[in-house]
């Protein structure tokens, strides 16, 4: 559908001989992927427990990527002639077992509200990356989302970690940028960012569009 179009940057590779080759479009390695082979992998943890449910297909893509976002005091934008996309509403980080590193956006999230004096009421879109299916589905219970909720439908409307990729580094950066673009397309006037961290840590961010 060209979702990723405005804010893919094109890079041409040299090649020894020949023209280069044009990168303008992701190339995630699952696109024929079916529920059926996804649910046929074995779990990665399977000979040490039991109870693994962690699987190639339900863990983030492992790839290679670049982001980049321009952070501008407001007194410049006039100066510079530039024209914000969002306005950065605020941020908060938390610690959590390292053991359990994926429900970092819990603690996060709730520490980002009360900093901001935001709720859930105000979010319009929410980004959680997908380092893993089950760690999302913690996340979500953590924040006492019911399987029905209708909070769901506002969340990786276009996809994660899991479809997207998760080029360690650059994740922020991409989730930013999808979930700039797609608060303008909806006209969403809050969007939240949240990712969990390897360690024992999490950190969410409110983004206010840019009218």
């Amino acid at each position: 559908e060209g979702k990723f179009d405005d804010h893919i940057v094109p890079v041409e590779v040299p090649q020894r001989r020949g023209d280069p080759v044009v990168f303008d479009h992701d190339e995630g390695y699952r696109a024929d992927a079916s529920m059926e082979s996804l649910g046929g992998l074995r779990a990665l943890d399977a000979k040490r427990d039991a109870d693994a449910i962690v699987t190639a297909g339900n863990a983030s893509q492992q790839n290679d990527a670049a982001a980049a976002c321009l952070v501008v005091a407001e007194d410049k934008l006039e100066e510079l002639g530039l024209t914000p996309s969002l306005w950065f509403g605020g941020w908060a980080a938390a610690g959590c077992d390292p053991s359990r590193m994926g429900i970092g956006p819990v603690p996060a999230v709730e520490r980002l509200f009360a900093r901001t004096g935001r709720g859930w009421d105000d979010i319009g879109l929410v980004e959680l990356n997908e380092a893993f299916a089950p760690q999302v589905l913690a996340v979500l219970k953590g924040w006492g989302w019911s399987e029905d909720d209708t909070r769901r439908d506002m969340l990786n409307v276009n996809g994660s970690g899991i479809s997207l990729g998760h080029p360690i580094g650059a994740t922020g950066g991409r989730i930013l940028a999808d979930m700039a673009a797609e608060m303008h397309r909806r006209g969403v006037r809050y969007g939240l960012e949240t990712m969990c961290i390897g360690g024992g840590q999490g950190i969410a961010a409110i983004f206010e569009r840019a009218s």
